[in-house]
């Protein structure tokens, strides 16, 4: 018996490597089925389709707690538009920190202005104005048909304004972190900036405890499906302004049966790490400094025929010489986040003009008052330093070693001579900072309806080429450029606002690719 099994074996051998040569592999035929006898191939699945612009819906019935806040608001901007009121409220929603999952209450101011009923919630930089102020200012820019349409609806983000703000850092350091020597490029130079995020950092993990690592773009857009739901809409419409538009898309990938019509004001670039981003930042700063100070020869400014050199001179007289202002005084590091924060709107150019002469004749207290809100408190809302060193360190992973932040400050100085330091410093934050249990997603859903992606020629604070990628990535993205200077151009540009318009109100999607005149 052993024998003729064996001969068995030796005989199905031959026969056993070709059905093993004729199988090796995966095979490259379609799947089957057989069904009467015949054979029939099953279809492969399908990837899922682009979500159509859903309907704007009817005004649900919230159960936030408005009241009249109109007299509060025009405090805050100054002076509003006749006729125009707001109201505000407070939302209530899961703080969700890492050490407590699903547990404890995150707080955040509401306001509202309009009369249309419907939702239209609207979002700016974590590092710029609380949200509600940004709503309620770019409410009294936007047309009749918006504001009959929609309730305008902003948020004080996580740890900004009224939201339980991280009014954290020290005051010594705050001002030691925003009026930072621009142009440091050495490793001991920096070495004194780290020691100041360090201390910045041990004082608000002491402060803020377990809240200090809920405060990021991911559970804010927790925040927003808990104000959709509050609000009892089955889609939420929003606008993003810069940054804000990666909590925008961030919501998406997190609940992305609840878009509505959503609209990107410019965006970071989704293909570049943080320190791309930093240095797209410094790069586009240039390049909108250059068109103001065109635009201040223009004028006959008080800067004369080369603006440029003016401030870059001045920078370098400040950075060992601080210029005297009331309360305080203002460094090299003070003049460009000044700088930065008058670039971005262009009504304020005039004024950054002027500032920027006084302080060349010594008289640093108009810089001082543009970069105030970065280190003292406004009314009841506190110096946004806090918030956004906190979110943005917490929305990233990355933690560049001194050396490497050296050698990044070194090539950004000599490449973009007034911004670069600058841009190098805000990746210097995050070097003291806990990581991330993850980064934040890429934005990537397919299933979700047309978003609008505005990219702005010259913006101080994002690359158009940068939005050009957000536009690109977005599966559902549609790209519209505006060929203007300044942050945002919803309110500002005509001919996007009206772009906007139509698709927020009408539900009509602009052009892929359109183009709108500075």
């Amino acid at each position: 018996m052993p024998r003729t099994t064996h001969r068995v074996g030796a005989a199905l051998l031959p026969l056993l490597l070709v059905v093993a040569a004729c199988s090796a592999g995966p095979s490259e035929r379609p799947a089957v089925a057989y069904h009467d006898g015949q054979q029939q191939i099953v279809p492969a699945p399908q990837p899922p389709k682009p979500a159509p612009v859903p309907p704007l819906g009817s005004p649900g019935v919230d159960t936030l707690n408005w009241e009249d806040c109109t007299e509060q608001t025009r405090a805050e901007l100054g002076s509003l538009p006749s006729g125009m009121t707001f109201s505000c409220a407070r939302l209530l929603s899961t703080l969700d920190s890492p050490e407590s999952p699903t547990r404890g209450t995150a707080r955040n101011e509401l306001i509202r202005a309009g009369s249309g009923g419907i939702p239209l919630v609207v979002l700016g930089d974590i590092g710029g104005e609380p949200g509600t102020i940004f709503a309620a200012r770019l409410a009294t820019q936007l047309p009749p048909e918006l504001l009959n349409t929609f309730d305008i609806i902003g948020m004080d983000r996580r740890g900004t304004g009224e939201s339980d703000p991280a009014d954290c850092v020290p005051p010594a350091q705050r001002e030691s972190i925003v009026g930072f020597d621009p142009r440091a490029t050495d490793r001991a130079e920096l070495d004194r900036l780290l020691d100041s995020v360090l201390d910045a950092s041990q004082e608000c993990l002491l402060n803020l405890d377990e809240r200090l690592q809920a405060y990021d773009t991911w559970r804010t857009a927790s925040d927003l499906e808990e104000l959709r739901l509050q609000l009892d809409v089955p889609k939420l419409h929003a606008i993003g302004r810069g940054e804000a538009a990666r909590l925008l898309t961030t919501f998406a990938e997190r609940f992305p049966t609840s878009v509505g019509r959503m609209v990107l004001d410019g965006a970071p670039d989704p293909t570049r790490d943080t320190i791309g981003q930093a240095e797209s930042q410094a790069q586009s700063a240039e390049q909108t400094f250059d068109v103001f100070a065109a635009d201040c020869v223009r004028r006959g400014c008080p800067l004369g025929p080369d603006p440029r050199k003016v401030v870059s001179d001045l920078v370098e007289r400040t950075r060992a010489t601080p210029l005297p202002a009331p309360g305080t005084t203002v460094g090299g590091g003070r003049v460009v986040q000044a700088m930065l924060l008058g670039l971005a709107d262009r009504n304020s150019w005039p004024g950054l003009a002027d500032a920027l002469a006084a302080a060349d004749r010594g008289d640093g207290a108009a810089l001082a008052t543009i970069s105030a809100p970065l280190v003292t408190a406004q009314g009841v809302n506190p110096p946004w330093l806090d918030g956004d060193m906190i979110t943005s360190c917490n929305d990233t992973t990355l933690r560049v070693p001194p050396q490497r932040s050296s050698d990044l400050a070194v090539d950004w100085v000599n490449r973009f001579p007034l911004f670069g330091g600058a841009a190098v410093q805000r990746v210097v934050w995050c070097g003291s900072w806990p990581v991330p249990q993850q980064p934040l997603p890429a934005p990537r859903r397919v299933d979700v309806p047309p978003i609008p992606v505005i990219s702005t020629a010259n913006d101080p604070q994002l690359l158009g080429m940068g939005s050009d990628h957000m536009a690109e990535q977005l599966p559902t993205g549609v790209l519209l450029r505006w060929q203007g200077a300044g942050h945002g151009a919803i309110g500002r540009s005509p001919c996007i606002t009206e772009a906007v318009s139509r698709f927020l109100v009408q539900g009509t999607v602009p052009t892929d690719g359109m183009a709108c005149p500075g």
